[in-house]
Order: structure tokens, then C-alpha cells, then sequence
């Protein structure tokens, strides 16, 4: 009887040992628990910084006049993201490189449309790529507003190393005072083929004859923007080849488009469509050290004298359709003249040089 209440006594101080033990336990689990770092959220992830966020600086007037602007932080970050998502310098101009024959062209204008590159395509498109290892100085970027009407800035646009005018514009017949001469390349939109001279279904030396002003500069095309543009722009790269005309036929790479309205769309810019002229002065960005904008100016009264003003410097006709948000363009354009990235003319080109050489 006593051996039982000895093992029993036993039993119990084993037991109360074990509760002990996991008492202590829970005790120092929790005053270690106190001194647990405090949560912390994740990290967040960096963005990358928008041109808005580079281009805080503001500058001078004198920065302004100067005809050769000044290599700001907002430019050299505008080029280097310009190069790096768009990269107009390999891609903006389709070529037998960067479109193999058996490739597949993806519009830029309507997305679902396709065309497998055969050999009818290929062996027009350029076998090297015009802007390939070239930088210039300055470059003219010449639109078509009717700012440019007695402005008198056609020896200043023709002075810059590169000239790119838009759409087929007249030169000849007194405009030369006024938006010169000299043209490096040019663009054309394909409803200038339909309306002006029947699709080039007819006679097509006239249309041959309306290229001379312009040289043997670039006549760039936008073949794959629309399917309706295609066959149109062939023909008149045939007809180029056929008359021997020295003017050189390079087709827009839709890939490069896109890669440029994801682009202006990242930085802010909502629009249908961009501009032809948005378009060429992205380019000119890459390609050129100083860029210089004339006729861009999408209001009907100058800034400065308020009188009336046609929309071309050409015509009154008006834009048959609104695709491209003008105002919006002008005013991104304006705020790049303000960091110093590019110089906007809208005045006397006369004044202009009285400033430069003052």
C-alpha cells in the first residue's frame, strides 16, 4: 500500500515538471515575441520616371533664342527613351533587313489586318537603312500651317542639314520666301494619291512632274497603316522605278508606329492617331542634335498679330476628319520648346535673326 502512494507521488511531481516546463516555455515565447521587428509592408516597386518628372527645371528666354539650344537633361532623356522604346534609327523605315521576305507585316492602323511579305513587296522595300550611322547637326521640321504665310523663314529652314516636310506640300510659285526649298525627305498621305491624281490609275506623269521640287530626298510612305493604302503606294513606288524619277521611295514600318503611340500614350498623350508632324519630329529627335519646328501652329489667328489665318499656308481647306488631338500636340510640343529640347518658330524668321545675331 505504501509502494502504491510513493509511485503515485511520483507520477505527479513528473507530471507537475512537465506543466512547468510548458509554462516557462509559453512565458519566454512571449516576452521574445515583444521584441519581433514590427511589420513592415513589401517594398514597392520603382516606376520608371516619365519626362514630366526629368524636365522640372525651367529656362531662361536667353536659352531660347539661341540657334542652337542647349543639351538639357529633358533632351538627352526624351532621346534616350525615344531610342531605346522606338529606336527610329533601325526601325522606322521597313527594309529588306528588318522585314525578311515570308515575314508578316502587322498594320498599325488596323490591328487584325496582315500581309505576308512576298517578293513583289520586298524588292521594293530599301536595302540599307537611309539614316544607318548618320547624325545631323540640325534638322527642319517643316508642317504645313498658315503661320508660315509671310513669315519669310525659308533661308533659315533650308540653312539646317536635314529638311522633312509634310504631305506633298507646294515649294515653288513665291512659297520659297517662306518655307524654302531644300528637302531631305518627305512624307505623303496616301488620300493625295486618290483625290489628286486617280490612284495613279490613269496618266501618271503629272504626278512624276510634281516631284522634281523635291529632289532626290525620301519620299516616305505609310503602305501598312491602312489596308486601303497598300496597292496605292506600290504603284507609286512602280511608277517612281518606271520614270526613273531620282526621288527615293522608303515605306513607314508600322512597328515603329505603334512602338511611338505607346510611347506619347505613356507620357500622357490621348489621341487617336498621331500627327504626321508629332511623328516626324519624334524622328528628328533621334537623328538630330538641334530640331527646329515651323508652321506648327493649329490655331486660326497668329499668336502675336491675332489676325486670321488660313489652315495650310497653301489653302483654307479644312481637316476632313478629326483623328489627332492638334491642341493637345501643340501644347506637348510648346512645354519641349520651354525645357530647352527643341526651338519652336512662330514668328518673322526675320526677328528670329536679328535675336540669334544680337
Amino acid at each position: 500500500m505504501r509502494g502504491h502512494h510513493i509511485k503515485s507521488f511520483f507520477s505527479f511531481m513528473i507530471t507537475l515538471l512537465g506543466l512547468g516546463t510548458l509554462i516557462t516555455t509559453l512565458i519566454w515565447y512571449k516576452l521574445d515575441s515583444n521584441h519581433e521587428e514590427p511589420h513592415r509592408p513589401p517594398p514597392q516597386k520603382k516606376h520608371a520616371p516619365k519626362l514630366s518628372e526629368i524636365c522640372k527645371e525651367t529656362y531662361e528666354p536667353a536659352h531660347l533664342v539661341n540657334s542652337q539650344p542647349m543639351l538639357t537633361k529633358c533632351l538627352l532623356f526624351l532621346r534616350d527613351n525615344l531610342r531605346v522604346n522606338c529606336n527610329g534609327f533601325d526601325n522606322a523605315i521597313i527594309t529588306q533587313n528588318n522585314t525578311p521576305l515570308g515575314s508578316n507585316i502587322v498594320y498599325s492602323g488596323e490591328r487584325k489586318r496582315t500581309l505576308q511579305v512576298k517578293w513583289d513587296y520586298f524588292d521594293l522595300f530599301s536595302k540599307e537603312n537611309p539614316f544607318s550611322n548618320k547624325k545631323w547637326d540640325t534638322c527642319s521640321v517643316v508642317g504645313n500651317g498658315g503661320i508660315l504665310s509671310e513669315s519669310s523663314c525659308g533661308k533659315m529652314i533650308d540653312s539646317a542639314d536635314f529638311v522633312i516636310r509634310c504631305n506633298l506640300p507646294p515649294l515653288e510659285n513665291g512659297y520659297e520666301k517662306d518655307v524654302g526649298i531644300k528637302t531631305s525627305l518627305v512624307t505623303a498621305n496616301p488620300t493625295i494619291f486618290f483625290n489628286k491624281y486617280g490612284s495613279l490609275a490613269g496618266r501618271r506623269l503629272p504626278f512624276v512632274e510634281s516631284l522634281r521640287k523635291y529632289g532626290n530626298s525620301l519620299l516616305l510612305l505609310p503602305a501598312f497603316s491602312f489596308g486601303m493604302s497598300t496597292a496605292v503606294c506600290q504603284r507609286v513606288a512602280y511608277t517612281i522605278q518606271d520614270f526613273k524619277s531620282p526621288i527615293q521611295p522608303v515605306f513607314f514600318n508600322p512597328q515603329y508606329l505603334d512602338s511611338l503611340a505607346q510611347f506619347w500614350r505613356s507620357e500622357g498623350l490621348k489621341e487617336v492617331r498621331l500627327s504626321t508632324g508629332l511623328i516626324m519630329v519624334s524622328m528628328a529627335l533621334e537623328l538630330c542634335e538641334n530640331v527646329h519646328l515651323y508652321g506648327f501652329w493649329p490655331f486660326s489667328n497668329h499668336p502675336y498679330g491675332l489676325y486670321n489665318l488660313t489652315n495650310h499656308y497653301f489653302d483654307d481647306v479644312p481637316p476632313q476628319a478629326i483623328v489627332h488631338s492638334m491642341p493637345a500636340e501643340f501644347d506637348r510640343l510648346l512645354q519641349l520648346h520651354t525645357e530647352g529640347v527643341l526651338r519652336l518658330h512662330l514668328g518673322d524668321c526675320k526677328s528670329d535673326e536679328n535675336i540669334s545675331q544680337g
